[in-house]
């Protein structure tokens, strides 16, 4: 049976963990890589590392950071933040991450997604994507760029749909109304998202109890659930919030820890 995935999202800015409510108020949270190596001790499926300033700040993203989580986790990992190039693509797997997340950069350079996917294949390259609601739109979503604070002409699930013809293998759908809050992921945009691609999408944004996890693998038809303030402030262990999705009859990975 297919397996539903808890993935851990490690928000990064000055070396640091962070986390804000809708891409604002951040706070320090603790040390990246000790965490990544927590989380995956306490059985995540896998992580996502993102460096939530280099595209804003227009500059690389921190890659000891990457390559010293990379040795001590053993599960996959996805990493992005300013990615730009197919170069700077390279040297992130080679410091360790499965997965290469694109964003920012993806919008403003659509062709960056076909060459990472023709270079490393599809499965390495991941469409990152912050969306916010608007009316305006025909789904009722629109993209935005640098970390959430610059709009675009972009339908949501227009724009999944077109990053998969690119060569994306994977859409992390994020809500920026929802991220931080802990009241529930948007399940309205990631059902439609879901339901319009065939490559794995995993739900990010507004994880608070165990129920929001059940609630978009279920309804939303994600892959995937992406958590980060429910784990990062203690409220909840990646053990307890297995247990409960597997009683509730979702597929997920048995505890090996």
């Amino acid at each position: 049976m297919y397996q539903k995935r808890v993935v851990v999202c490690l928000d990064v800015k000055d070396g640091r963990t962070t986390k804000g409510v809708k891409f604002l108020d951040n706070i320090d949270v603790g040390d990246p890589v000790a965490m990544a190596e927590k989380y995956y001790l306490d059985g995540a499926d896998e992580l996502v590392f993102y460096d939530i300033t280099a595209s804003s700040e227009n500059r690389n993203l921190i890659l000891p950071i990457v390559e010293e989580t990379a040795k001590r986790i053993f599960i996959p990992f996805c990493v992005g933040g300013g990615i730009g190039s197919l170069e700077q693509m390279r040297k992130v797997i080679l410091a360790g991450a499965e997965k290469v997340s694109l964003n920012s950069q993806a919008v403003k350079n659509p062709e960056l997604i076909t060459q990472g996917a023709r270079a490393f294949g599809s499965q390495c390259v991941v469409l990152g994507m912050d969306a916010k609601r608007d009316p305006e739109l025909p789904c009722g979503y629109r993209v935005y760029i640098n970390g959430g604070r610059t709009p675009t002409d972009w339908d949501a699930v227009e724009w999944a749909q077109r990053a998969v013809s690119l060569g994306a293998g994977e859409i992390v759908v994020n809500s920026i109304d929802a991220d931080g809050t802990q009241a529930g992921y948007e399940l309205s945009l990631t059902r439609q998202i879901s339901q319009r691609v065939n490559v794995p999408v995993v739900a990010s944004g507004g994880a608070g109890v165990p129920d929001h996890l059940y609630m978009v693998l279920t309804q939303g038809f994600a892959d995937a659930a992406l958590i980060a303030s429910m784990v990062h402030f203690g409220h909840f262990t990646i053990r307890g919030i297995k247990e409960y999705l597997k009683e509730m009859g979702v597929p997920v990975r048995e505890f090996w820890g």
